[in-house]
């Protein structure tokens, strides 16, 4: 396995960030999974301006969109797979020990590794913890990931493979790294980004392309939905077959299957659709 380590490829055994690295002692950094297929990325543009979003939330530096191109390619070249995932990660760079950052600047990483297709459809669960909309994370895909963690073992040890937050004042928000939608009285329904959800490229693709809406969700709205789906770079579209201890009569749904039909086709034919 060969990796990107600022500003060129190392083999996997000798490939080294500082230990002192921000991203390593306080989650001071950033991150994009992209899909790639036979080499190609999907909807990279899309996943490196959400990089740099993400980046100038945190306060970070724009990273170098043509660097972490350039780095892309190189792993994908390096690291043939017909199927794989593509993690960048740009963090503050060696810092002194505490919150302050250092001054020698970002790191950059961009590793691959193998992916299988996803099942059509899974079990998710709900947890008593809650995604904060108002926080000064809210929306940024950092990797302060440590609640996701802690969410996920949850719902592995109840047989699902994801998890389920309502934000501060009770509303669906999202999933530990998914995106998720709705069907209410024969309509598509996903929460908004005030919800405090992040701003999924797969979730952003879905809507354009199925023409869901965007609402406020209340948490009940799990009991009540005819069909759920979750979104993601790695889900694509995936049914939602039970939640907690409720089993959803059809998954996935005619709604569901048809959003998975048109995500399919759409990706297929666009494979870097560019932000509006």
């Amino acid at each position: 396995m060969r990796i990107w380590v600022n500003g060129g490829l190392q083999d996997a055994d000798t490939a080294v960030v500082s230990v002192f690295d921000h991203g390593l002692t306080v989650g001071d950094g950033v991150f994009e999974t992209v899909k790639a297929t036979d080499g190609r990325p999907f909807a990279l543009t899309r996943h490196i301006d959400r990089l740099a979003r993400s980046a100038r939330g945190l306060g970070l530096p724009d990273p170098d969109h043509d660097e972490v191109r350039r780095a892309c390619e190189a792993v994908l070249e390096a690291n043939p797979m017909p199927l794989g995932r593509l993690r960048i990660t740009y963090t503050g760079g060696p810092s002194p020990l505490g919150s302050d950052r250092g001054d020698k600047g970002p790191t950059l990483v961009v590793a691959a590794a193998e992916a299988g297709r996803r099942p059509d459809t899974t079990a998710v669960i709900t947890v008593p913890w809650t995604r904060n909309e108002r926080g000064a994370l809210a929306g940024l895909k950092t990797t302060s990931y440590g609640e996701n963690v802690v969410a996920l073992a949850r719902a592995h040890e109840q047989g699902a493979s994801e998890a389920l937050f309502a934000n501060t004042v009770g509303q669906l928000c999202e999933g530990t790294g998914s995106n998720v939608f709705v069907v209410l009285d024969g309509q598509l329904y996903t929460p908004p980004l005030a919800s405090g959800c992040l701003a999924g490229i797969t979730r952003a693709l879905t809507v354009d392309w199925t023409g869901a809406l965007e609402a406020d969700l209340p948490m009940d709205a799990l009991d009540r939905a005819e069909e759920i789906f979750l979104t993601s770079t790695t889900r694509d579209v995936q049914a939602v077959h039970r939640v907690d201890g409720r089993e959803l009569s059809r998954a996935p749904g005619p709604l569901t299957a048809k959003a998975m039909r048109i995500f399919e086709e759409h990706a297929a034919a666009d494979p870097d659709p560019r932000s509006a």
